[in-house]
């Protein structure tokens, strides 16, 4: 009798991995939402702080900016915070899909050339 030779069988995906990456596409689907939805609101306030006629009327010193109008001061900082924070959120997101593309690339990567 021949000795076949060993086969070199491809590991099947397993049930719990797959699980786990509909899991952290998942995850990353509700971040990015929420994401989205800030920004949409956030956006929206800064746009409103704008449309104020007196938003042009300020003395920029190295203190900051100084208006007449207390209620215009306030909006304007918080225009610029909504702003930052509008940022750091893209950047969490951004850093947060690299993440999870990578790790999509290597599986697919593994599946295809064991």
């Amino acid at each position: 009798m021949r000795k076949q030779k060993a086969q070199k069988l491809k590991p099947s995906p397993s049930p719990a991995s797959d699980l786990n990456m509909l899991w952290a596409i998942g995850g990353l689907l509700g971040v990015a939402l929420m994401a989205s939805g800030f920004t949409t609101w956030a956006c929206g306030y800064v746009l409103s702080s704008f449309q104020d006629s007196n938003t042009m009327a300020l003395i920029i010193t190295d203190a900051g900016l100084k208006s007449d109008d207390a209620k215009l001061e306030h909006q304007l900082t918080s225009a610029t915070i909504a702003l930052k924070s509008l940022r750091d959120i893209g950047m969490a997101v951004l850093i947060g899909g690299t993440g999870v593309a990578l790790a999509v690339v290597i599986k697919i990567k593994r599946r295809v050339f064991p």
